[in-house]
């Protein structure tokens, strides 16, 4: 009987040590019980707030760390929401929070869409950047080559999405931005035909060069599906970063760490085709 009560006062302190070593890595900004309840409150919030292709750091719904692919992998069942932890230090933490039985369905099934999309990303990032040969429609060709020991900017996108389009401006001002770097390139790769593609961009200007009629590239080649997407890939043809908004493509371009997020006009989903 003995043996057995100090058995049981033996684990207890054990667990006691063991949850004491829990880290404490904030709470959350934001009340998770209002959040789940809006789509509308939750998708400000998650667009404000967390970017899936950044450098965080995972913590589960336990409040232990898990890895990236691990947490984008929990995402994708739509059981859970990530949401952004106060953190005493400068490093960005997300904790996955459980989605209950009254919160709204949208969420769950959002978060199952567009985390897929994040899973498949973070996947082909490490991958070697297919072999290609693009011809832009000023005649221009551009292969693996010629842009050998350079940075390649990739944008995937289709006249008819509005989100791509929307985008023009900012990257517009990116391409101006580096018009002295020699060692960064920009190419958009179009599903459209050469001549759509010539009456629209005769109206709306685009700074990057554009290569049309690429769909079986884009979704054979890069399985990509969602657009708009960007993908980084660096001076040794290695894909560094794969994201479906301008800013977050931005900021990897710079260098920065996600750390913060624009405050700007919350963009819709991304579109399928």
């Amino acid at each position: 009987m003995k043996k057995i009560i100090i058995i049981t006062i033996a684990i207890t302190i054990i667990s006691i040590i063991a949850c004491s070593k829990k880290t404490d890595y904030g709470q959350p900004n934001v009340n998770f019980k209002n959040l789940e309840k809006d789509f509308i409150s939750w998708w400000t919030y998650h667009n404000n707030n967390i970017i899936l292709s950044s450098n965080f750091i995972g913590i589960d719904e336990l409040s232990d760390r898990i890895s990236k692919e691990g947490f984008l992998g929990k995402l994708t069942s739509g059981d859970y929401i990530p949401l952004k932890l106060n953190s005493k230090d400068s490093l960005t933490y997300y904790k996955l929070f459980k989605l209950s039985k009254s919160s709204n369905s949208e969420i769950g099934k959002q978060i199952k869409s567009s985390s897929t999309t994040d899973y498949i990303h973070f996947k082909a990032e490490g991958k070697i950047f297919p072999e290609f040969q693009f011809i832009d429609l000023n005649g221009i060709v551009y292969n693996n080559d010629n842009t050998k020991g350079k940075i390649v900017i990739i944008k995937c996108w289709f006249i008819g999405c509005h989100a791509c389009v929307a985008e023009f401006p900012d990257l517009n001002k990116l391409v101006d931005n580096y018009r002295n770097r020699k060692d960064i390139v920009f190419i958009s790769l179009a599903l459209d035909s050469k001549e759509k593609l010539n009456q629209f961009l005769s109206y709306k200007k685009f700074s990057y060069p554009v290569v049309a009629d690429q769909e079986k590239f884009i979704r054979k080649e890069l399985n990509v599906s969602m657009y708009p997407t960007h993908l980084i890939i660096d001076r040794n043809g290695v894909i560094q970063k794969v994201v479906n908004r301008a800013d977050e493509m931005i900021l990897a371009l710079r260098g920065q760490e996600f750390s913060e997020t624009s405050q700007a006009q919350i963009p819709p989903p991304p579109s399928p085709k």
